[in-house]
Protein backbone atom coordinates (compact mmCIF):
# COMPACT_ATOMS: atom_id res chain seq x y z
CA UNK A 1 0.00 0.00 0.00
CA UNK A 2 1.34 3.42 -0.95
CA UNK A 3 1.83 5.65 2.09
CA UNK A 4 0.39 9.17 2.12
CA UNK A 5 3.63 10.26 3.80
CA UNK A 6 5.39 9.97 0.43
CA UNK A 7 4.06 13.51 -0.11
CA UNK A 8 6.24 14.87 2.72
CA UNK A 9 9.06 17.22 1.62
CA UNK A 10 12.12 15.37 0.35
CA UNK A 11 10.50 11.93 0.34
CA UNK A 12 12.22 9.46 -1.98
CA UNK A 13 10.24 6.23 -2.52
CA UNK A 14 11.78 2.94 -1.44
CA UNK A 15 12.11 0.09 -3.91
CA UNK A 16 11.73 -3.67 -3.79
CA UNK A 17 9.97 -5.25 -0.84
CA UNK A 18 9.78 -1.89 0.95
CA UNK A 19 8.04 -0.16 -1.93
CA UNK A 20 5.19 2.01 -0.70
CA UNK A 21 7.04 3.98 1.98
CA UNK A 22 9.94 6.43 1.88
CA UNK A 23 13.53 5.23 1.55
CA UNK A 24 14.59 8.57 3.02
CA UNK A 25 13.51 12.20 3.24
CA UNK A 26 16.63 13.81 1.82
CA UNK A 27 19.28 13.21 4.51
CA UNK A 28 19.97 9.58 5.38
CA UNK A 29 22.56 10.21 8.09
CA UNK A 30 20.56 12.96 9.78
CA UNK A 31 17.60 10.60 9.92
CA UNK A 32 19.75 7.85 11.42
CA UNK A 33 21.15 10.19 14.07
CA UNK A 34 17.64 11.34 14.98
CA UNK A 35 16.50 7.75 15.53
CA UNK A 36 19.65 6.93 17.50
CA UNK A 37 18.91 9.95 19.71
CA UNK A 38 15.34 8.78 20.33
CA UNK A 39 13.56 11.33 18.16
CA UNK A 40 11.35 11.06 15.10
CA UNK A 41 9.49 8.07 13.72
CA UNK A 42 9.59 5.60 10.84
CA UNK A 43 6.65 4.95 8.56
CA UNK A 44 6.25 1.17 8.27
CA UNK A 45 2.72 1.35 6.90
CA UNK A 46 3.60 -1.06 4.08
CA UNK A 47 3.91 -3.96 6.54
CA UNK A 48 1.11 -6.46 6.89
CA UNK A 49 -1.10 -6.33 9.98
CA UNK A 50 -3.11 -9.31 11.22
CA UNK A 51 -5.27 -9.82 14.29
CA UNK A 52 -6.42 -12.94 16.10
CA UNK A 53 -9.46 -12.70 18.37
CA UNK A 54 -11.44 -15.24 20.37
CA UNK A 55 -11.01 -16.83 23.76
CA UNK A 56 -8.72 -19.59 22.43
CA UNK A 57 -6.38 -17.19 20.59
CA UNK A 58 -3.31 -17.63 22.81
CA UNK A 59 -3.60 -21.37 23.40
CA UNK A 60 -4.19 -21.88 19.66
CA UNK A 61 -1.25 -19.74 18.56
CA UNK A 62 0.90 -21.54 21.13
CA UNK A 63 0.40 -24.74 19.11
CA UNK A 64 1.44 -23.13 15.82
CA UNK A 65 4.25 -20.74 16.66
CA UNK A 66 7.80 -21.27 17.89
CA UNK A 67 7.27 -18.94 20.84
CA UNK A 68 5.63 -19.70 24.22
CA UNK A 69 2.50 -17.54 24.10
CA UNK A 70 -0.15 -19.52 25.97
CA UNK A 71 0.25 -17.25 29.02
CA UNK A 72 1.50 -14.15 27.24
CA UNK A 73 0.86 -11.19 29.58
CA UNK A 74 -1.27 -8.34 28.28
CA UNK A 75 0.92 -5.69 26.67
CA UNK A 76 4.11 -7.78 26.59
CA UNK A 77 5.74 -7.79 23.18
CA UNK A 78 7.24 -10.92 21.71
CA UNK A 79 8.23 -12.32 18.35
CA UNK A 80 7.61 -15.75 16.89
CA UNK A 81 8.22 -17.81 13.76
CA UNK A 82 6.23 -20.15 11.60
CA UNK A 83 8.39 -23.00 10.33
CA UNK A 84 7.98 -25.53 7.57
CA UNK A 85 7.73 -29.22 8.38
CA UNK A 86 11.50 -29.38 7.83
CA UNK A 87 12.19 -26.53 10.26
CA UNK A 88 12.86 -23.83 7.66
CA UNK A 89 11.65 -20.30 8.46
CA UNK A 90 8.51 -19.25 6.58
CA UNK A 91 7.13 -16.29 8.56
CA UNK A 92 8.16 -13.98 11.40
CA UNK A 93 5.45 -12.35 13.54
CA UNK A 94 6.02 -9.35 15.81
CA UNK A 95 3.11 -9.51 18.18
CA UNK A 96 1.40 -8.26 21.32
CA UNK A 97 -1.88 -9.13 23.05
CA UNK A 98 -4.10 -6.27 24.26
CA UNK A 99 -6.34 -8.44 26.43
CA UNK A 100 -8.91 -9.28 23.77
CA UNK A 101 -6.90 -9.38 20.53
CA UNK A 102 -3.45 -10.50 19.39
CA UNK A 103 -1.96 -7.92 17.03
CA UNK A 104 0.96 -8.81 14.78
CA UNK A 105 2.85 -7.15 11.98
CA UNK A 106 4.65 -9.13 9.32
CA UNK A 107 6.74 -8.59 6.20
CA UNK A 108 5.02 -6.63 3.41
CA UNK A 109 2.84 -8.81 1.23
CA UNK A 110 3.18 -11.97 3.34
CA UNK A 111 0.02 -11.60 5.39
CA UNK A 112 -2.24 -13.40 2.91
CA UNK A 113 -0.10 -16.55 2.85
CA UNK A 114 0.23 -16.47 6.63
CA UNK A 115 -3.52 -16.05 7.12
CA UNK A 116 -4.18 -18.91 4.70
CA UNK A 117 -1.98 -21.18 6.83
CA UNK A 118 -3.61 -20.03 10.07
CA UNK A 119 -7.10 -20.51 8.66
CA UNK A 120 -6.21 -24.06 7.66
CA UNK A 121 -5.30 -24.82 11.27
CA UNK A 122 -8.39 -23.44 13.03
CA UNK A 123 -10.26 -26.75 13.41
CA UNK A 124 -12.56 -26.48 16.45
CA UNK A 125 -10.73 -23.59 18.15
CA UNK A 126 -12.69 -20.45 18.98
CA UNK A 127 -10.58 -17.95 17.04
CA UNK A 128 -10.99 -15.46 14.23
CA UNK A 129 -8.10 -14.33 12.04
CA UNK A 130 -8.30 -11.06 10.11
CA UNK A 131 -6.17 -9.05 7.71
CA UNK A 132 -6.21 -5.50 9.10
CA UNK A 133 -3.57 -4.05 6.76
CA UNK A 134 -6.08 -1.81 5.02
CA UNK A 135 -7.22 -0.32 8.33
CA UNK A 136 -4.04 -0.05 10.40
CA UNK A 137 -0.53 1.27 9.72
CA UNK A 138 2.58 0.34 11.66
CA UNK A 139 4.63 3.28 12.93
CA UNK A 140 7.96 2.76 14.67
CA UNK A 141 9.16 5.06 17.45
CA UNK A 142 12.84 4.65 18.40
CA UNK A 143 14.10 3.63 21.84
CA UNK A 144 14.06 6.61 24.17
CA UNK A 145 11.31 8.39 22.29
CA UNK A 146 8.97 10.53 24.37
CA UNK A 147 6.51 11.01 21.51
CA UNK A 148 2.91 10.87 22.61
CA UNK A 149 0.88 7.80 21.70
CA UNK A 150 -2.76 8.54 20.88
CA UNK A 151 -5.28 7.11 23.30
CA UNK A 152 -6.54 3.68 22.36
CA UNK A 153 -3.66 2.83 20.01
CA UNK A 154 -2.17 -0.63 20.54
CA UNK A 155 1.57 -0.45 21.31
CA UNK A 156 4.22 -3.12 21.05
CA UNK A 157 7.20 -2.00 23.17
CA UNK A 158 10.68 -3.59 22.94
CA UNK A 159 14.25 -2.68 23.78
CA UNK A 160 14.53 -1.20 20.27
CA UNK A 161 11.52 1.10 20.51
CA UNK A 162 7.75 1.03 20.16
CA UNK A 163 5.60 -0.24 17.30
CA UNK A 164 2.25 1.50 17.04
CA UNK A 165 -0.75 -0.09 15.32
CA UNK A 166 -2.17 3.24 14.24
CA UNK A 167 -5.49 3.65 12.41
CA UNK A 168 -4.43 4.26 8.82
CA UNK A 169 -6.76 7.24 8.55
CA UNK A 170 -4.79 8.95 11.34
CA UNK A 171 -1.34 8.46 9.82
CA UNK A 172 -0.89 11.91 8.29
CA UNK A 173 -2.17 13.73 11.37
CA UNK A 174 0.13 11.70 13.63
CA UNK A 175 3.13 12.40 11.40
CA UNK A 176 2.64 16.13 11.88
CA UNK A 177 3.02 15.71 15.65
CA UNK A 178 5.64 12.94 15.87
CA UNK A 179 8.26 14.23 13.39
CA UNK A 180 10.84 14.35 12.06
CA UNK A 181 10.15 11.48 9.70
CA UNK A 182 12.96 8.97 9.01
CA UNK A 183 12.99 6.64 6.05
CA UNK A 184 13.25 2.88 5.89
CA UNK A 185 16.97 3.09 5.05
CA UNK A 186 17.69 4.71 8.43
CA UNK A 187 15.59 2.04 10.13
CA UNK A 188 17.50 -0.69 8.28
CA UNK A 189 20.88 0.81 9.20
CA UNK A 190 20.03 0.58 12.90
CA UNK A 191 18.66 -2.93 12.43
CA UNK A 192 21.94 -4.10 10.93
CA UNK A 193 23.90 -2.38 13.71
CA UNK A 194 21.74 -4.25 16.24
CA UNK A 195 22.31 -7.60 14.46
CA UNK A 196 18.57 -8.17 14.01
CA UNK A 197 17.62 -10.55 11.19
CA UNK A 198 14.77 -9.93 8.81
CA UNK A 199 12.74 -12.43 6.81
CA UNK A 200 13.59 -12.31 3.10
CA UNK A 201 16.91 -10.61 3.77
CA UNK A 202 18.77 -12.85 6.21
CA UNK A 203 16.72 -15.88 5.17
CA UNK A 204 16.47 -18.10 2.14
CA UNK A 205 14.46 -21.26 1.45
CA UNK A 206 16.57 -23.38 3.82
CA UNK A 207 17.28 -21.05 6.76
CA UNK A 208 16.70 -22.50 10.23
CA UNK A 209 16.34 -20.38 13.41
CA UNK A 210 19.71 -21.38 14.93
CA UNK A 211 21.60 -19.80 12.03
CA UNK A 212 20.26 -16.32 12.78
CA UNK A 213 20.37 -16.27 16.57
CA UNK A 214 16.58 -16.48 16.85
CA UNK A 215 16.77 -19.13 19.56
CA UNK A 216 15.47 -17.54 22.75
CA UNK A 217 14.11 -14.37 21.21
CA UNK A 218 11.68 -15.99 18.77
CA UNK A 219 12.03 -19.71 19.55
CA UNK A 220 11.25 -21.12 22.99
CA UNK A 221 13.13 -24.34 23.61
CA UNK A 222 10.92 -25.57 26.45
CA UNK A 223 7.77 -25.95 24.38
CA UNK A 224 6.75 -28.41 21.71
CA UNK A 225 3.77 -29.04 19.49
CA UNK A 226 4.61 -26.83 16.53
CA UNK A 227 5.51 -27.62 12.96
CA UNK A 228 9.28 -27.94 12.49
CA UNK A 229 9.99 -28.52 16.18
CA UNK A 230 11.87 -31.75 15.46
CA UNK A 231 14.52 -29.91 13.46
CA UNK A 232 14.92 -27.26 16.15
CA UNK A 233 15.33 -29.89 18.89
CA UNK A 234 17.72 -32.01 16.85
CA UNK A 235 20.05 -29.13 16.03
CA UNK A 236 19.90 -27.84 19.59
CA UNK A 237 20.65 -31.21 21.21
CA UNK A 238 22.74 -33.09 18.70
CA UNK A 239 24.52 -30.73 16.37
CA UNK A 240 25.25 -27.29 15.00
CA UNK A 241 23.57 -25.28 12.24
CA UNK A 242 25.30 -25.38 8.85
CA UNK A 243 25.61 -21.59 8.66
CA UNK A 244 25.89 -18.66 11.04
CA UNK A 245 25.02 -14.97 10.96
CA UNK A 246 27.97 -12.53 11.08
CA UNK A 247 28.30 -8.77 11.25
CA UNK A 248 30.72 -7.22 8.77
CA UNK A 249 32.70 -4.00 8.69
CA UNK A 250 33.15 -3.26 4.99
CA UNK A 251 36.03 -1.45 3.32
CA UNK A 252 34.99 2.19 3.34
CA UNK A 253 37.01 3.07 0.25
CA UNK A 254 34.55 1.26 -2.02
CA UNK A 255 31.96 3.46 -3.72
CA UNK A 256 29.29 0.79 -4.01
CA UNK A 257 27.95 -1.48 -1.30
CA UNK A 258 27.85 -5.22 -2.05
CA UNK A 259 24.22 -6.06 -2.76
CA UNK A 260 22.10 -8.82 -1.26
CA UNK A 261 23.40 -12.17 -2.48
CA UNK A 262 26.97 -11.02 -3.13
CA UNK A 263 29.23 -14.04 -2.68
CA UNK A 264 31.72 -14.10 0.18
CA UNK A 265 35.08 -15.91 0.06
CA UNK A 266 38.20 -15.97 2.19
CA UNK A 267 40.46 -13.01 1.48
CA UNK A 268 43.48 -15.29 1.15
CA UNK A 269 41.84 -17.29 -1.64
CA UNK A 270 42.11 -16.31 -5.29
CA UNK A 271 39.19 -14.42 -6.88
CA UNK A 272 37.68 -17.69 -8.05
CA UNK A 273 37.97 -19.22 -4.59
CA UNK A 274 35.33 -21.24 -2.83
CA UNK A 275 32.10 -19.47 -1.89
CA UNK A 276 31.65 -19.54 1.90
CA UNK A 277 28.60 -17.33 2.29
CA UNK A 278 26.70 -14.33 1.00
CA UNK A 279 25.71 -10.78 1.94
CA UNK A 280 22.19 -10.53 3.32
CA UNK A 281 21.88 -6.78 4.06
CA UNK A 282 24.39 -3.97 3.54
CA UNK A 283 23.95 -0.36 4.68
CA UNK A 284 25.81 2.89 5.29
CA UNK A 285 25.79 3.74 8.99
CA UNK A 286 26.16 7.28 10.32
CA UNK A 287 28.96 6.27 12.72
CA UNK A 288 30.24 2.85 11.64
CA UNK A 289 30.41 3.51 7.91
CA UNK A 290 29.56 0.69 5.50
CA UNK A 291 28.41 -2.40 7.42
CA UNK A 292 26.53 -5.57 6.60
CA UNK A 293 25.00 -8.78 7.85
CA UNK A 294 25.93 -12.02 6.13
CA UNK A 295 25.45 -15.75 6.35
CA UNK A 296 28.65 -17.81 6.23
CA UNK A 297 29.47 -21.48 6.68
CA UNK A 298 29.68 -22.44 10.33
CA UNK A 299 33.31 -23.60 10.13
CA UNK A 300 34.65 -20.28 8.79
CA UNK A 301 37.23 -19.12 11.39
CA UNK A 302 35.90 -16.19 13.43
CA UNK A 303 39.08 -14.20 12.75
CA UNK A 304 39.23 -14.92 9.00
CA UNK A 305 39.51 -11.94 6.68
CA UNK A 306 36.76 -12.02 4.08
CA UNK A 307 35.96 -10.62 0.65
CA UNK A 308 32.39 -9.72 -0.30
CA UNK A 309 32.73 -9.61 -4.05
CA UNK A 310 35.53 -7.09 -4.49
CA UNK A 311 35.03 -5.51 -1.05
CA UNK A 312 37.24 -6.43 1.92
CA UNK A 313 35.33 -7.25 5.11
CA UNK A 314 36.20 -7.84 8.78
CA UNK A 315 33.75 -9.98 10.69
CA UNK A 316 32.25 -9.88 14.17
CA UNK A 317 30.56 -12.95 15.60
CA UNK A 318 26.78 -12.82 15.96
CA UNK A 319 26.06 -16.56 16.14
CA UNK A 320 28.79 -18.67 17.70
CA UNK A 321 30.25 -21.37 15.43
Amino acid sequence: MKSPLLTLPGAVPAEGVDEGVAAHYGDLFREQRALADGTGFVDLSHRGVITVTGEDRLSWLHLLLTQHVSELPVGQATEALVLSAHGHIEHALYLVDDGTTVWAHVEPGTQKALIAYLESMKFFYRVEVADRTADFAVVSLPAGSIAEVPEGVVVRETAYGRDLFLPRADLEAYAEKAGPAAGILAHEALRVEQHRPRIGFETDHRTIPHELGWIGTAVHLQKGCYRGQETVARVQNLGKPPRRLVFLHLDGSEVHLPVHGTEIRLADDDPDGRKIGFITTSVRHHELGPIALALVKRNVPVDARLMAGETAAAQETVVEP
